[in-house]
């Protein structure tokens, strides 16, 4: 019986923690999904891909038709030349055009698409990634707004219930009417401060769902985030250092390009159709012709060896920025960690001083009944109450921001 008990358990608050981790992904998705930025980032690699199938056809034989009409009339010994024009001419011809590359070289510019695909593919994921963040941050400080209002409420009911408790023992003359007065401003305070939070959480709900790009502005109770700090065990598979290998990639293909375009360049061509000056026996000037063309580079006034100069200068900076980067990394790592152990021991604190003050307002609850509390020592004890509660939601707020921050440089 008590296996099957805790089996119930266990599996409720598998559903509470799944319930609450869904509610926060569902906003995430949406976020991603309504992104203009993503779709853009996948449209330019879908264009990638066919640029890629381009550059390949581009090499391909290239079949075209042109036509040629001519008439220059000579009017009483006016006009142009007759050597030059043969006074008309007409033509139609079909050419095919082939250029050829070495293998080396078209697979060096393949290479260049395809980093360009995967820096695309790993931008999307540091988008993602930095949409998430923003996203869960003002979930978080959604559910910190939530949670001043609702205890907020709660003090309000409270003190509600005092009230009339403290007029008629005010009306029996347990108490002073200055008492009375006292306790009275001491709860519309705390009306007002409720007011003041309900506005502030459907500001901070709303900001949400603008963020996520949902139209609906009716409230929901948020559920506290299920937030746990992740590490990744291998820094250099992470996004961010990802973006430095592909940069790298990209320069040392950009070094063999350089060099493939002073390699010699051959292309051969064929056409055939009509060419005649339509004089005598113009049905005779069917035929075709076949060509080609070298190009091989000489020189260029040393061109070649500034652009290797150039393209070395910007792999200089790449390591700079990475060497930066992997620095700044790993202290930031080292800090987020720290704070959030940091934030362990302070909301502990917090949390058993909450304790105390939720015992002194139930005691003073049951000794002004007997008329054996100065109201003094119960605003006291309510004005401490807040105080405490406040910095409690202040602190888990800000622990798990820093959570947040330290999972989104985790992936």
């Amino acid at each position: 019986m008590k296996r099957l008990i805790l089996c119930i358990v266990l599996a409720f608050s598998a559903l509470v923690v799944q319930a609450q981790s869904s509610k926060l992904e569902t906003l995430v998705q949406s976020a991603l999904q309504n992104s203009p930025l993503i779709k853009d980032l996948n449209n330019q690699i879908l264009s990638a891909q066919i640029d890629s199938v381009r550059l390949r056809a581009g090499f391909k034989p290239q079949v075209t038709a042109s036509g040629l009409g001519l008439y220059a009339p000579v009017i009483r010994g006016y006009g142009y030349a007759n050597a030059i024009t043969n006074g008309q001419q007409l033509t139609g011809l079909l050419t095919v055009d082939k250029q050829f590359i070495g293998k080396n070289y078209l697979n060096a510019q393949i290479l260049s698409i395809l980093n360009q695909k995967d820096s695309l593919r790993n931008t999307i994921k540091l988008s993602e990634q930095e949409l998430r963040k923003t996203i869960i941050a003002q979930y978080i400080t959604a559910y910190g707004s939530q949670e001043q209002e609702r205890y907020n409420r709660e003090i309000t009911l409270l003190l509600s219930s005092e009230e009339k408790v403290l007029l008629k023992l005010t009306r029996s003359n347990v108490y002073k009417q200055a008492d009375y007065l006292a306790f009275l401003v001491t709860y519309q305070q705390a009306q007002l401060q409720l007011k003041q939070a309900q506005l502030q959480y459907k500001a901070d709900y709303s900001t949400l769902k603008y963020l996520a790009g949902i139209r609906d502005t009716s409230l929901d109770s948020l559920d506290r985030p299920n937030l746990v700090p992740g590490f990744i065990s291998d820094k250099s598979q992470s996004i961010f250092f990802r973006q430095f290998q592909l940069d790298s990639i990209r320069i040392r293909n950009q070094q063999q390009l350089v060099d493939y375009a002073y390699k010699p360049k051959l292309h051969i061509y064929m056409d055939g159709g009509y060419n005649s000056d339509l004089t005598a026996d113009y049905y005779k000037n069917w035929g075709a012709s076949a060509g080609f063309g070298v190009t091989v580079p000489i020189y260029d006034g040393g061109q070649r060896k500034l652009l290797h100069k150039k393209v070395q200068l910007e792999e200089e900076t790449r390591q700079q920025y990475k060497n930066f980067f992997d620095r700044q990394y790993s202290q930031q790592i080292y800090q987020l960690t720290e704070q959030i152990k940091g934030y362990d021991s302070l909301l502990a604190d917090i949390r058993n001083q909450f304790k105390y003050a939720e015992s002194l307002i139930k005691v003073d609850a049951k000794l002004m009944q007997t008329g054996d509390l100065k109201i003094a020592d119960l605003i006291l004890a309510v004005n401490n109450y807040l105080s405490v509660r406040n910095l409690l939601t202040t602190n888990l707020v800000s622990q798990l921001q820093l959570i947040n921050q330290l999972n989104y440089y985790n992936r």
